[in-house]
C-alpha cells in the first residue's frame, strides 16, 4: 500500500447522485503521511464538514475525543491532509453539520502509517542549507531513499520492495511523477511504473528481441511517453574484431574481454547502448542501437597502445525525446559526447563532443565532460548537467546550450552556472579532496579514469525563471537557482555515522520535482485505481 502524509476526500457523481468512498480503507496500512481522505455525506447537502483524526488506535468516542490531534474544517466530502507520524496507527472520524447546526458523526475509522529505514529522520535527513521561501509548496523525489519530501526537509511518502532494504540501500532510479499521476523509475534490471500506494502498474518485459543476449539490462532512465508508451535505456553487448590488436600481445592473457574466434580472430567484448519503446502492453515498438552508430564513428579507430579499444563499456546515460520535434537526445558520459537521433528513422543528425584522434589522452571538450541528464527547454536550448570531470578539481556546472542552425555549426553556452559546495562538511570535503589527490596520480591512457570520480546530476527548468538541479556522487547536493543565479533553495540528503554521530552526505544520483498542485493532487487521488 502507498503511504502519504496528507487526506483525501473524493466525491464522484453517477447519475445525478452522489457516491462516496471512504477513504483511506478500514485498516489500511499506508507508506505515506500526506493522505486522501474520502468520506460519505452523512447529512445531505451539510453545510460544513470537519474531520477529526487521533493518533493511536481508539475504538470508542471517549478515548477517541481524548486524544485528537488535528480537526481540519472543509467544505467537500474530499481533503489532503498531512498527518504527523510514519510507524503510528490513527483513528479518524467525519462530523458533518447543516445550516440549523444539526450534527451527524461517521464513526470511527482505522489506518496505520508504516516506518521505514529510509524515512526514519534519526538516521537520515534531508539537511536544508538554504530556503528563500518561493517554492515552499514543491516536493522532491529523491531515488536514494526512494521517499519525497517537502520543502522543509520532512518525508511525506515512502515506496518499499524488501528485496532493496539491505543495509538500507536501494538500487532505484530516476523516481518521477508521470502526466498520468502514477510514477516511474528504474529498479535494477526492472523497468517500472507504480501508483501512489506503491502498486505497480506497468513493467517492462525483461526479456524481449530488443537486447542482443535476449534481456534488455534496463539501467538509468525511464519516461513514460505523452502517447502513453513508455522509452527506457537498454545495453548492447557485442563482439567486434579488433582492428590493431596482434597474436603476441601480453594483454590478452589478464583480459577477459578479449577472445579469440575460430578464425583466429582477436575479438573484443563491447557494452554499447539501446534506446526503447514499449506501447502500454509491453510490445517493443521501436529501437536504436548506439552500436550501429559507433562501428562507423572515429571511436571504432580509437585504441589504446596495445590495441584494445579504449572503451570496453560505452552506455548511454541519459535521454530527452523532443517528442513535438521528433527527435531523440542521447548521452554518453564514458565519452563526453551527445547525439541527435532523428525518430523514428534513427539516424544520427548531430554529434557534439570532439572527435578522437591518435594521441588524444581525454574524453572531454570545451564545453562538457562526463556529463548527465540531457534535457530541451520550452525555448529549444539543450539544458545540461555537466559532470565537469575533465579537470578533476573543478565542480560541476548546469549548462544551456543552444544549437546551430541547420545543423551547421557546434553548440553555444548562452547561461551556465557553477555549483557551489557550500552547506557540506569539513569531512565531507576532506573526502573530497582526498578522491581529487589520487586522481592527479592517475597515469596511462584510460579514457574515463577520471570521470569516474563522478557519477549522476540531473538539471531542468521551473516555473518562475528558476532552474532544479541534483548534483553528481560524492556532492549530494540539491538545489533551486534563479535565472540571475541566486540559489533560492538547497539542501543535502546525509546519514548519521552510529560510531561518532556525525552526518555525511549520501550519494543521491537523480532527484525530480513536484512543481503543480494540481499534479500532486493527481497522484494522491489516483491511488487504487480511484478516478476523479
Amino acid at each position: 500500500m502507498c503511504k502519504i502524509s496528507g487526506v483525501i476526500l473524493f466525491l464522484f457523481f453517477i447519475n445525478g447522485h452522489v457516491a462516496s468512498q471512504i477513504l483511506p480503507k478500514e485498516g489500511s496500512h499506508l507508506n505515506y503521511r500526506l493522505i486522501g481522505f474520502s468520506f460519505a455525506d452523512t447529512i445531505k447537502r451539510a453545510g460544513e464538514y470537519k474531520i477529526e483524526i487521533a493518533e493511536g488506535k481508539f475504538d470508542n468516542e471517549t478515548d477517541f475525543k481524548k486524544n485528537i490531534t488535528q480537526t481540519i474544517e472543509c467544505r467537500t466530502t474530499k481533503k489532503i491532509i498531512e498527518v504527523p507520524e510514519f510507524g503510528s496507527d490513527y483513528t479518524w472520524q467525519t462530523v458533518a453539520t447543516d445550516k440549523q447546526k444539526k450534527s451527524r458523526q461517521s464513526g470511527l475509522h482505522h489506518f496505520t502509517v508504516q516506518a521505514s529505514v529510509n524515512v526514519d529522520t534519526n538516521n537520515i535527513h534531508l539537511r536544508i542549507i538554504s530556503n528563500k521561501g518561493k517554492y515552499k509548496d514543491d516536493y522532491i523525489f529523491i531515488d536514494y531513499t526512494q521517499a519525497l519530501y517537502d520543502m522543509n526537509g520532512r518525508p511525506v511518502w515512502f515506496y518499499e520492495d524488501p528485496a532493496l532494504l539491505a543495509n538500507g540501500n536501494s538500487n532505484i532510479r530516476d523516481i518521477k511523477l508521470t502526466k498520468d499521476g502514477t510514477l516511474t523509475f528504474i529498479m535494477g534490471d526492472r523497468a517500472c511504473e507504480i501508483n501512489y500506494d506503491g502498486k505497480i502498474v506497468w513493467e517492462a518485459p525483461y526479456a524481449s528481441d530488443a537486447g542482443a543476449d535476449n534481456a534488455e539490462h534496463f539501467h538509468h532512465e525511464l519516461t513514460k511517453l505523452g502517447n502513453g508508451h513508455y522509452m527506457v535505456l537498454g545495453t548492447e553487448s557485442v563482439s567486434w574484431k579488433l582492428p590493431y590488436l596482434k597474436d603476441d600481445s601480453a594483454y590478452l592473457t589478464d583480459d577477459a574481454s578479449i577472445t579469440k574466434d575460430s578464425a583466429d580472430t582477436f575479438r573484443q567484448k563491447l557494452k554499447f547502448g539501446t534506446v526503447i519503446e514499449y506501447d502500454d502492453k509491453g510490445k517493443v515498438v521501436w529501437i536504436w542501437k548506439s552500436s550501429g552508430y559507433f562501428k562507423n564513428s572515429d571511436l571504432y579507430r580509437y585504441h589504446l597502445p596495445n590495441g584494445k579499444f579504449a572503451n570496453k563499456d560505452v552506455h548511454e546515460n541519459s535521454f530527452f525525446f523532443d517528442e513535438k520535434a521528433k527527435v531523440v537526445y542521447v548521452g554518453f558520459r564514458d565519452v563526453s559526447r551527445i547525439l541527435k537521433v532523428k525518430y523514428p528513422e534513427g539516424t544520427v543528425l548531430a554529434e557534439y563532443g570532439n572527435q578522437y584522434k591518435e594521441g588524444m589522452e581525454e574524453p572531454g571538450n570545451e564545453l562538457f565532460c562526463g556529463q548527465h541528464s540531457i534535457r530541451i527547454s520550452t525555448a529549444g536550448n539543450m539544458l545540461l548537467f555537466n559532470n565537469n570531470a575533465f579537470t578533476p578539481a573543478d565542480l560541476p556546472k548546469l549548462e544551456i546550450l543552444k544549437e546551430p542552425v541547420n545543423g551547421k555549426g557546434g553548440l553555444k553556452k548562452i547561461w551556465e552556472y557553477d555549483c557551489q559546495l557550500d552547506g557540506i562538511n569539513k569531512q565531507e570535503m576532506d573526502n573530497h579532496n582526498k578522491k581529487i589527490a589520487r586522481m592527479r596520480n592517475l597515469r596511462g591512457r584510460n579514457m574515463s579514469a577520471k570521470i569516474k570520480m563522478t557519477s549522476g546530476g540531473n538539471f531542468m527548468e521551473l516555473p518562475g525563471d528558476a532552474y532544479f538541479a541534483s548534483l553528481n556522487s560524492p556532492f549530494s547536493k540539491i538545489l533551486i537557482v534563479s535565472r540571475d543565479k541566486n540559489i533560492l533553495w538547497s539542501a543535502l540528503l546525509e546519514r548519521k555515522n552510529s560510531q561518532d554521530s556525525l552526518w555525511s552526505a549520501l550519494p543521491v544520483y537523480r532527484a525530480n520535482i513536484i512543481t503543480n498542485r494540481k499534479d500532486l493532487e493527481k497522484l494522491v487521488w489516483d491511488t487504487e485505481g480511484v478516478q476523479k
